[in-house]
């Protein structure tokens, strides 16, 4: 049930799209290809298992660890109300 100006479904609309954006930037940064043996930012040696966990991988997990925390997320506003356009 929508209320006001919108339609039925149009809440469950905006749910599905921002999923589908944060998934397809998820699998955008995703490594591609072979795996390399040293890190590509320390040069620290890449151990075995993790290159065949994550196939294509071109970090350790140190600096990927610094990679994933430097990661913003969009603050896209799909609802139209002032709350939320407020915070």
């Amino acid at each position: 049930m929508a209320g006001g100006w919108s339609r039925d479904g149009a809440v469950q609309d905006q749910i599905d799209d921002t999923v589908s954006d944060a998934v397809s930037a998820a699998r955008a940064r995703m490594p591609r290809g072979e795996s390399a043996e040293y890190c590509d930012e320390c040069g620290e040696p890449i151990p075995q298992k993790r290159r065949e966990a994550v196939p294509g991988v071109r970090t350790c997990v140190g600096c990927q660890s610094g990679r994933d925390s430097a990661v913003r997320h969009s603050a896209f506003n799909r609802r139209g109300s002032k709350d939320s356009q407020l915070r």
